[in-house]
């Protein structure tokens, strides 16, 4: 049995990596067509324009990965049992979940790579790929985020209207101190036109602004043209972490963001249906052969071209399923957990719908 095992998954295993070389080369070559145009206006060097797509490639991979797993499921499958191979199998008394055995182990570890791999190395890949984006294709050049509002210590909050990364300043800056003891009693506000750190002091240095004292009784300003600040915790990269998107954090900078985000008093909702599904997204592999396993075993007419049919069918109703659930998720209808998670219980269920139904 184990030879069987060895030859499904060998079989298996390179009708997925023929559907990622395909798939993969398919969306270099639409994007190459699409940004041709700014590679040759911003005059974007051949080997920034090669390292691109290597960095583009990853989040491809992982776009990817459930579609090519659920294609060859269809196409290995259906080929065994359109040469009459399944057929054989059964009559030597192969169940039909016994033969399912080394797909579904195949398919868990696909999805823990999968997951990992979406996690950490495409998140990478992706700052990598905006940074070119952003420096030689001059995309993105417009100020990270706005109203960028933070909680710097236990008395102090930090407003930045918006945030440059190529020239490292903040925009119209706001620092607010309030008492330790009553903390809605604020003792001085500093007000600067920008704020840019020195990184040879460890210090930030305010520029054209305005600090104001409060007490009891009275209040006071002072106006500066420049004032050094020594005594806050975050420094221009912490600023940038703030501001990236998902799809630039690792599965742990989400984790701590959406945490972040619930401390300051903010929705985290939508951090955390992000985070969820990058799991639920990565074991999209292990769902898809419970859904393409039975549909493949009897067989049907059309050879490859159905089977690829079926599987660009099941994708866009996937993608459908993922994302108006997404949208209740969002408008806290549902659970972040179940959000994330909805498409894959629906195709799991439907999956185990037909394969109890299906010929053994």
């Amino acid at each position: 049995m184990k030879i069987l095992d060895r030859y499904l998954i060998r079989q298996f295993l390179q009708t997925i990596v023929f559907g990622l070389i395909a798939f993969t080369a398919l969306f270099v070559i639409i994007d190459l067509m699409e940004n041709m145009d700014d590679f040759i206006d911003q005059s974007v060097p051949g080997n920034f324009i090669i390292e691109y797509y290597i960095m583009f490639v990853p989040e491809i991979l992982r776009l990817m990965i459930p579609v090519a797993v659920l294609l060859a499921c269809l196409f290995t499958v259906g080929k065994l049992s359109s040469q009459n191979e399944l057929t054989s199998m059964k009559a030597s008394g192969l169940s039909l979940y016994r033969f399912m055995m080394p797909f579904l182990a195949t398919g868990l570890f696909i999805s823990i790579l999968a997951t990992a791999f979406g996690g950490y190395v495409v998140p990478t890949a992706n700052k990598h790929k905006v940074y070119i984006e952003q420096t030689y294709m001059k995309k993105g050049l417009v100020a990270l985020g706005g109203n960028i509002i933070f909680q710097d210590s236990k008395t102090r909050i930090v407003n930045i209207l918006s945030y440059s990364t190529f020239s490292q300043q903040a925009n119209r800056v706001s620092i607010h101190e309030f008492d330790e003891k009553y903390s809605t009693k604020m003792t001085s506000r500093i007000d600067a036109n920008f704020m840019r750190y020195d990184s040879a002091a460890n210090n930030w240095i305010l520029n054209g602004g305005t600090k104001r004292t409060f007490t009891d009784s009275n209040e006071t300003a002072e106006n500066f043209t420049t004032m050094e600040l020594n005594n806050l915790n975050f420094k221009p990269d912490d600023i940038i972490k703030k501001q990236q998107k998902p799809e630039e954090q690792t599965l742990d900078e989400l984790k701590e963001f959406a945490e972040e985000r619930l401390r300051s008093g903010n929705d985290p909702t939508r951090i955390e249906i992000e985070y969820y599904s990058r799991y639920a997204f990565g074991f999209a592999s292990l769902i898809v052969v419970f859904f393409g396993l039975p549909i493949s075993a009897n067989k049907r007419k059309g050879g490859l071209a159905v089977q690829f049919g079926i599987s660009l069918l099941v994708t866009f109703l996937y993608l459908v399923f993922m994302k108006v659930s997404q949208a209740f998720g969002k408008n806290g209808v549902m659970d972040p957990l179940i959000t994330a998670w909805f498409a894959n219980f629906i195709f799991l269920f439907i999956g185990l719908v037909n394969l109890i139904r299906v010929q053994k």
